[in-house]
């Protein structure tokens, strides 16, 4: 390349920027191109809202979920565990394990007069459970300890005695898929329950979970002194599943270990696949807006070929011509992602206060806790988030720039100038 060339492509970037912000293009070049710029900073702006709400919500789920869900779990594959007082005591012993408690767990109908919904029904010692849950912390009326009192007692969640119509010091009807004999055939067994307390997490099991205590749950299932398995509490959450696999080497092959991933899994991966999803759509905002600089670097080049025809005679080689289309429609798409992520960094970090002050100019209730289980949009920002955003962009818009600044280098000067 001569010196003059290596000038000139030198020089590419200043002259791409001089072009974006030139007062002398056409107006309907600059309409196009302030379009795709606000294109670009709605797309950008509202994927990293949409990200930040929804991983604030996978965040709300999870803690609200696994709240009441116990990080591991020890069963038996001979359906039940006898000596399970020994078994808790050496799993208690092994390391990172915090809290050990045993449990039952059936699914029950639960009845009041012609009520009747389905429940999953687990019996638990309510001194050994707050080790392995927060269930005692989540009781909104009674207190998980009245289940050891005399009698069969029962704790539901919120949304459920409220669909059954109960409150703490009614009854309740079970019926549990046990059969009891009598000289007339067999039958279901049933019990009635006195509902002692209630419990409210804002999630799901709210309206399916009743809890009973240990020696009740063997009464009325007939365990007759076993447990359907043990709950474990880990050091950490995101831990458990390596503990829990260091557990299981350790006890004999016909135990099966499990952890929340395992057995909450399913959840939580359908909550990602809808974070990918909705991204890509989101994406698509983002693509359309980079693809509009296709538009304006095209109007641009047909704007600008006397331009392209005199650098190219003064020594410009085609490399350096794309170089300067290629910043030219850059600088238009890098204003776009800056303003676009600086504005969704903003809406995302205050998206509550603006929802707050949204319902109280319309005088609604956006997010009714009894239907969302969430009274306000949970927002979790996180900075890998929000690059991975600028970074797409910025790829998308490059990829746009591409065709017009090739179209740009290969005006031949001669065509051009033939006339001047």
């Amino acid at each position: 390349m001569s010196a003059s060339g290596t000038t000139i492509a030198n020089y590419a970037p200043f002259i791409g920027v001089r072009y974006s912000f030139s007062r002398k293009r056409n107006r309907f070049t600059s309409v196009i191109a302030t379009v795709s710029m606000l294109g670009m900073v709605l797309g950008v702006a509202s994927l990293i809202v949409v990200l930040a709400i929804m991983n604030g919500f996978a965040g709300e789920l999870r803690g609200r979920i696994l709240s009441l869900v116990p990080h591991g779990f020890v069963e038996s594959d001979s359906g039940g565990i006898a000596q399970w007082p020994q078994l808790k005591e050496q799993i208690a012993a092994a390391a990172d394990i915090i809290a050990v408690a045993p449990y039952i767990s059936e699914k029950a109908i639960l009845g009041n007069n012609s009520t009747r919904r389905g429940v999953v029904l687990t019996a638990v010692d309510p001194q050994l459970e707050g080790g392995v849950s927060d269930l005692p912390s989540a009781m909104i009326a009674g207190d998980l300890d009245s289940l050891q009192e005399d009698g069969f007692n029962v704790v539901l969640g919120a949304t459920l005695a409220s669909m059954l119509r109960v409150v703490p010091g009614d009854y309740v009807e079970v019926t549990v898929p046990r059969l009891t004999v009598t000289p007339l055939g067999l039958f279901p067994r049933s019990k009635r329950l006195l509902v002692t307390g209630l419990f409210q997490i804002g999630a799901q099991p709210d309206a399916y979970q009743a809890y009973i205590s240990l020696s009740t749950g063997q009464k009325l299932l007939g365990s007759k002194g076993k447990v359907d398995g043990l709950q474990i509490k880990t050091r950490d959450l995101f831990a458990a599943p390596e503990i829990m696999r260091a557990l299981a080497a350790d006890l004999p092959p016909s135990y099966v270990v499990k952890d929340w991933s395992q057995t909450q899994g399913s959840l939580f991966r359908a909550v990602k696949l809808e974070k990918v999803m909705v991204s890509l759509l989101l994406l698509s905002v983002v693509a359309v807006a980079a693809f509009n600089i296709v538009s304006t670097l095209v109007m641009s080049v047909a704007e600008k070929r006397r331009d392209i025809a005199v650098l190219r005679t003064m020594g410009a080689r085609a490399g350096g011509i794309m170089a300067i289309f290629v910043a030219h429609g850059l600088v238009l798409a890098g204003v776009g992602i800056t303003l676009g992520a600086l504005l969704g960094v903003v809406l995302a970090t205050n998206i509550a206060a603006i929802t707050a002050t949204i319902e109280n100019v319309l005088g609604m209730k956006l997010f009714d806790p009894t239907v969302y289980f969430i009274s306000e949009l949970p927002a979790d920002l996180q900075g890998l988030d929000v690059a991975m955003v600028v970074l797409a962009s910025f790829i998308l818009s490059l990829l746009a720039t591409l065709y017009p600044a090739w179209r740009a280098a290969s005006i031949a000067p001669a065509e051009v100038l033939r006339y001047e």
